[in-house]
């Protein structure tokens, strides 16, 4: 295995076989010592956090193979805290889906003026550029598209890609009593130009409440797989 690149919370290895390989590590995003997956650097590691987060991104990402949506997952081993992907290409310089079902978070902060805080959102879907300097700023469709990122085409496929996976972690959350407010994901391409579900489906990518009460991503973890 050759390591092609170090991040935050993952390394990634190219293998023999043309994929690559994943290390999901407890290295968290925080500031001061606490977790925040919004922050852009490492701030503390959580001893297991890694394995949580392959857990549920495994339990995820084979639901969505099964309902026929095209993702980079092969296999996993939770033993080693890896997962094999195939090879793909992200959009620009890396692009941020956000998949909204409540109004909260930045998009309240937008839209209060329109908006009751919590209301409901019919599924609704809207993409940043992955840039920390200009704080991950908001890009439409026709941006996208004019600014040669993507086609309108692949823009259509990541939207309903997008609303069909939030249903499908929403779905098994309110089968625990959970409920999902919103969830990130990133896309890529193959080398066909289809688009794909790639990086992780993990519970800090996801803001989750029960009873009205806002769930960490590791409670939500011991939470989702607790018997």
């Amino acid at each position: 295995m050759k390591l092609v690149y170090t991040g935050k919370t993952k390394d990634v290895f190219a293998l023999d076989n043309g994929n690559y390989l994943l290390k999901f590590k407890d290295d968290c995003t925080g500031k001061d010592g606490v977790f925040d997956p919004g922050e852009n650097s490492v701030g503390l590691t959580i001893e297991g956090v890694g394995d949580v987060n392959l857990r549920m991104s495994i339990y995820f990402f084979e639901k969505v193979n099964a309902a026929g949506i095209k993702t980079h997952y092969v296999s996993a081993s939770l033993e080693d805290t890896t997962m094999e992907v195939l090879p793909g290409k992200v959009f620009g310089k890396g692009l941020e889906v956000i998949c909204r079902h409540k109004a909260v978070g930045s998009f309240y902060r937008r839209y209060s003026d329109y908006i009751e805080e919590g209301a409901d959102l019919p599924a609704y879907v809207e993409m940043t550029f992955k840039n920390d300097e200009k704080g991950d700023p908001l890009v439409t469709k026709d941006a996208l598209v004019d600014l040669g990122v993507m086609t309108a085409e692949q823009y259509d496929d990541m939207k309903e890609m997008t609303q069909k996976i939030t249903q499908i972690v929403a779905d098994d959350l309110k089968d625990k009593g959970l409920v999902l407010y919103d969830i990130k994901f990133e896309f890529g391409y193959d080398a066909d130009g289809k688009v794909m579900l790639i990086d992780e489906i993990a519970s800090g990518n996801m803001r989750v409440y029960k009873n009205g009460e806002y769930i960490d991503p590791m409670t939500l973890s011991e939470l989702f797989f607790a018997e």
